[in-house]
């Protein structure tokens, strides 16, 4: 593997070092040099998080855009046509790949499905390749997937060593994580972040859930049995800049809380949570009707019992490794207002 040139831990007594957090609050600090990170999806639910948190850590975050550059940190780049301005991205030290459509935002046509892979595999494609022909390459490249990845598979607990499911989900994972391979022949640190359900107030999943939950109409899913891998916002941007900075992380990586929950426990939770109750299931037909029967099966009624192997060994903190106290953490932030 090529040497990097960016080296996140130093040693102390080194020359320009920073103590710098490793995780969402509260913190454990680490010692790590202030470098480039590109980013892409920067507008995303995660992107708009995780970048002022880079920028706070003392790093210069260059975000790939669409169309033209609207800043002097901003780079062009077209994923559907291939092309990249590959001369703005010399010397960048890290990448981080959050972009893609949204799995589960609109029903799943044949039109969308297509969205859906082609706008993961495309651009990981293409960032993966651009480097190799760089005289400064990155040393680590953090490319987006999903625990979708393992497919349903009851209550087994998933590592990041189990194979891969084959519904649809599963199979826009697997192309998605294989897209990596150039950078990773070319010497670059490639890890693939298989996300949960990402918890915060504003954005993602439980943004969607809170009103009816307040109104006091949330309720299980389906048998309410099937398992919910999900991680705070904070922890997941945690996780990422932890991933940046920890040469032996590679390969899969789970990004979820290490305590995974069945639907009827979350959903009594998220009920405490707002003190409402949740006696009725949630009707599946309406559901059904808006997002159709197939995405409502694999990301609703099927689910993952997925745990965070890498993420433990490697020596990451969880802020919030159990939900009561993230849901509380998550309701109780200015996002929440």
């Amino acid at each position: 593997m090529i040497k990097s040139h960016l080296l996140w831990p130093i040693e102390l007594g080194a020359l320009s070092r920073e103590i710098l957090p490793n995780r969402g609050p509260p913190s454990r600090s680490v010692t790590v040099m202030r470098v480039d990170v590109l980013v892409t999806g920067s507008h995303g639910f995660i992107g708009s998080a995780l970048m002022p948190r880079l920028r706070a850590d003392g790093h210069r975050v260059v975000r790939l855009v669409r169309g033209v550059p609207e800043g002097s940190d901003d780079v062009a780049w077209d994923p559907d046509a291939g092309t990249i301005d590959a001369a703005a991205l010399e010397g960048v030290d890290a990448v981080v790949h959050l972009a893609g459509a949204g799995i589960g935002d609109k029903k799943w046509t044949p039109e969308r499905k297509r969205l859906i892979l082609q706008s993961r595999t495309r651009g990981t494609d293409l960032l993966a390749r651009t480097p190799a022909d760089l005289q400064r390459r990155p040393a680590v490249l953090v490319s987006g997937s999903a625990v979708g990845y393992y497919g349903n598979r009851g209550a087994d607990v998933l590592t990041e060593r189990a194979p891969p499911g084959d519904d649809f989900p599963a199979q826009v994972c697997v192309a998605w994580e294989a897209a990596t391979a150039p950078a990773a022949e070319a010497g670059i640190r490639v890890a693939t972040i298989r996300t949960g359900v990402v918890l915060a107030a504003r954005g993602g999943a439980l943004q969607r859930m809170l009103l009816p939950f307040k109104l006091g109409l949330g309720g299980r899913i389906g048998p309410g049995s099937q398992y919910m891998s999900w991680i705070s916002l904070d922890d997941h941007v945690g996780a990422i800049r932890h991933v940046l900075a920890t040469e032996s992380v590679s390969g899969a990586v789970n990004l979820t809380a290490p305590n995974p929950v069945t639907n009827a426990e979350f959903t009594r939770a998220l009920g405490g949570a707002v003190h409402r109750p949740t006696v009725l299931p949630t009707p599946l037909f309406p559901l059904r009707a808006v997002y159709g029967a197939e995405l409502v099966q694999h990301l609703l009624v099927e689910g993952h019992r997925v745990v965070p192997r890498v993420l433990e060994t490697s020596g990451y903190e969880f802020a919030h490794p159990e939900l009561d106290g993230a849901l509380r953490a998550v309701l109780a932030a200015p996002a929440a207002a």
